[in-house]
């Protein structure tokens, strides 16, 4: 298999850092970054970073793929590793199998792994093998269900990090108690709280789905706060039928007509099964990035297992379901914002039926918007460099 190389970065650099992605919460995360290192550079900071950006190609949807870093401004990746679907043994093997080659020819200074997928377990497993440092963004978030698989690559990737980005102040307090970032950590791990880069990039692109939002609207026949938004892709729904009926029959049994954009491996598996969208369920292909925020911020509701949108969900202002039994975002929980429903007829149709908070609560525990500068100083600094003006 020989990857593709599609771009390039200057060489010489004062320090080089790596950033590994795969899928589309990951894209987003990168996005501020990579942001916040072309301005770094274009001012003539010192010292001067080189970012090379793998995508492993965990999203198989190239074309969506391919839509995300257009519309989000991201340099076009250094390579792409085009693993694409299979069992996490497959899409690890060839991620490892393919990135190993690339770490060893340029060794960076940092390998920065984001979130909770395959991509971020692959990176940061084959980093801290051959003795890189690992950089974790989105570290120590927890949902205390060590059954998903992303709770899995967090715990995993925290546990072989040396810096620990974390997005609030209990995503801290879940690693410390752990024993990272203690003064009895025998591996001097350092943490930081940075705020939510997603929360960067919301902030950044929101202003874009203002224009044409209702026009878009009115192509879906829907109006504001006259649909609700439903997103399923976690394997713990996908793989259970039981669970993806449950979540589909009472979707479709709503009041409101409830916009589905079909997740590739969701549709996949309500073709094999012969599952029929039917009701006020409206099925569409999947959006990308702002089309995804117009539709989520004039929602009534939004109902999801994925932890980014119950993120966005609460930055826009938008009341919650998760379709899970738990959420690595107990904030939102707390603020009474999201409400974790299961997977249960009744208990999402309770959830739905909810009033939100009234007024919205005014807390920000994910930080200001400005998580990006704050991630590029800690990674500066973990190296011993701090970024200076050119004379």
């Amino acid at each position: 298999m020989q990857i593709e190389a599609v771009g390039g970065r200057p060489k010489g650099s004062s320090v080089k850092w790596i950033s590994i992605v795969g899928a589309r919460p990951q894209f987003v995360k990168l996005a501020p970054i990579a942001r916040a290192i072309a301005t770094h550079n274009a001012l003539n900071r010192y010292p001067r970073i080189d970012h090379c950006i793998v995508h492993t190609g965990q999203h198989y949807d190239r074309e969506m793929s391919k839509l995300l870093f257009h519309q989000m401004q991201i340099p076009e990746p250094d390579y792409n590793l085009s693993v694409g679907s299979g069992s996490h043994g497959q899409q690890l093997a060839r991620m490892i199998g393919r990135l190993e080659p690339i770490l060893l020819s340029r060794p960076p200074d940092w390998v920065v792994v984001y979130g909770d997928t395959n991509s971020t377990l692959a990176g940061a497993l084959l980093g801290a093998r051959l003795g890189l440092p690992i950089a974790h963004v989105e570290a120590g978030c927890r949902s205390e269900n060590f059954n998903m698989p992303e709770e899995q690559n967090r715990i995993l990737a925290d546990q072989l990090s040396r810096l620990l980005l974390a997005p609030s102040r209990m995503a801290m307090e879940n690693l410390l108690r752990e024993g990272i970032g203690t003064p009895d950590d025998p591996r001097q791990r350092v943490v930081s709280i940075v705020g939510d880069v997603m929360f960067d990039a919301l902030l950044h692109d929101l202003p874009v789905t203002e224009t044409g939002s209702e026009e878009t609207l009115r192509d879906f026949g829907l109006a504001k706060q006259g649909y609700y938004l439903l997103t399923v892709h976690r394997a713990e729904n996908t793989d259970r039928l039981e669970n993806l009926r449950v979540i589909l029959e009472t979707a479709s049994n709503l009041e409101l007509p409830v916009l589905f954009p079909v997740h590739p491996r969701t549709q996949h598996i309500i073709e094999t099964a012969g599952i029929t969208l039917n009701g006020n369920l409206r099925a569409i292909s999947p959006l990308g990035y702002f089309e995804m925020l117009a539709f989520e911020r004039h929602a009534r509701k939004i109902l999801t297992d994925s932890g980014g949108v119950q993120k966005e969900a609460f930055y826009l202002k938008v009341p919650c379901v998760t379709l899970r039994n738990q959420t690595e975002w107990p904030e939102t929980v707390e603020l009474g914002t999201n409400l974790v429903a299961g997977v249960n007829r009744e208990s999402i149709l309770a959830a739905v039926a909810a009033q939100p908070p009234d007024p919205w609560p005014s807390a920000h525990p994910y930080g200001d918007g400005n998580s990006a500068d704050r991630i590029l100083t800690e990674l500066l600094s973990a190296t011993g460099h701090r970024a200076f003006a050119a004379p």
